[in-house]
């Protein structure tokens, strides 16, 4: 008899945090190692969000809340809706959750049933394909190519649905890739679902972090149909730098946020009640910090794209939102340093740490073993040494 259930035995551990804990163990040991892996931003928690949560905390706000969220915040996330993406919810088709990726877990749990098919762009978040297996359900992968920036088409889309298809996950601007999908690009895709009745799980994160001319788009505004099919996933870690504060939140159909609110009732009750009403605040106040943030990000994704194009053995695609690069390194697979032969993603990743101490996280749990990916949440000055270390890495192999 098998100790560990057949659900739990098919989850790959995320390489994301086993690249990042083994980089912060080598700094411990007082190595001098620069960590592109990180998936948050450098920066703190705005101190007036931070405020409001001492301000719960001293003011005793520390009990149960609604397993779906405090009444405010809810109504705070419909306002949020309505100003940036145009959409009109009511308070009860929001469930606030602890953080974006239970929110994530939570949706395809509710629709997601044993065989069912769930269709995820490649590269894509090492975590959708995970979750879709606990789920019973089975990932169906469609490759953006680097032509099209890593985006699909409606034509991919349409080619990849069977009577199976239950879902799509959708992640603009994306991690790892930061593409970002125009208001046309997200109409063509919307379209292909409406025809087959597809739901779609739209993880807008990221949706604040954008440097290009592309402005993200949200799936839930095409349509009132499509809407009706649309479960969009947010939440505060990455605009306003609070990753460890865990609040995320999805905006659903009545039905299925009613069926979220139950499951959730039960498996983990409400998110933490200060950080709620830190939350509230970050929502409801002026975003000067956030364009800061941005500002920030948006120089160093041009001092990061500049650099790696003097690279002689290494490109990427120029990203247009989060804060991530993929750096296509397969032009070097095959060549060694000293006896390692440098054979894949994973290879070059553990190789460039020990060499160079500098940690990239392997493309291929991203469904991309021809690149690694950089984060440029980190100094510009740790940023460029670290580009530099890489090139000089490049370079070393034969």
């Amino acid at each position: 008899m098998e100790r560990l259930a057949k659900r739990i035995r098919t989850i790959s551990p995320s390489q994301t945090l086993a690249i990042s804990a083994k980089a912060k163990a080598m700094k411990a040991n007082g190595e001098n190692v620069i960590n592109f892996g990180v998936g948050e931003p450098d920066f703190p928690t705005p101190d007036y969000i931070v405020e409001a949560g001492i301000q719960a905390l001293r003011s005793g706000k520390t009990k149960y809340t609604p397993s779906a969220g405090l009444p405010e915040l809810r109504r705070a996330i419909c306002e949020k809706f309505e100003r940036d993406n145009g959409l009109e919810y009511e308070p009860s088709q929001i469930i606030v959750s602890n953080g974006a990726k239970h929110s994530i877990f939570n949706v395809c749990y509710a629709l997601v049933d044993e065989g069912d098919e769930v269709i995820i762009p490649v590269p894509y978040w090492l975590t959708y394909p995970e979750v879709v297996k606990t789920c019973g359900g089975v990932p169906v992968y469609v490759e953006g190519s680097k032509d099209n920036g890593f985006k699909i088409t409606p034509e991919q889309l349409e080619a990849a649905i069977t009577p199976k298809t239950k879902l799509l996950i959708f992640n603009s601007p994306c991690n790892p890739t930061g593409a970002v999908y125009s208001e046309t690009e997200v109409r063509a895709l919307a379209a292909v679902c409406e025809k087959h009745d597809i739901f779609v799980l739209s993880d807008e994160i990221y949706e604040k972090l954008v440097y290009g001319e592309t402005k993200p788009f949200s799936m839930a505004a095409v349509s009132e149909k499509m809407k009706e099919l649309t479960i969009t996933v947010n939440g505060v870690s990455k605009t306003y730098a609070m990753t460890g504060w865990r609040i995320g939140y999805l905006a659903a159909p009545k039905d299925i946020a009613k069926a979220i609110d139950s499951f959730q009732s039960h498996a983990t009750s409400n998110a933490c009640s200060v950080s709620q009403y830190a939350t509230i605040k970050a929502l409801s106040s002026p975003e000067a910090a956030v364009e800061e943030m941005v500002a920030r990000f948006a120089r160093r994704r041009i001092a990061m794209v500049e650099r790696i194009s003097e690279m002689q053995r290494a490109f990427c695609i120029i990203p247009e939102g989060a804060f991530y690069a993929m750096l296509v390194v397969s032009g070097v697979y095959g060549k060694k340093f000293g006896s390692r032969v440098i054979s894949d993603s994973a290879t070059f990743a553990d190789t460039l740490l020990d060499a160079a101490k500098v940690a990239v996280v392997p493309g291929a749990p991203f469904g991309a073993d021809d690149c690694v990916r950089l984060s440029y949440s980190l100094s510009m000055e740790d940023m460029l040494e670290g580009l530099n270390r890489i090139d000089a890495f490049l370079n070393s192999l034969d």
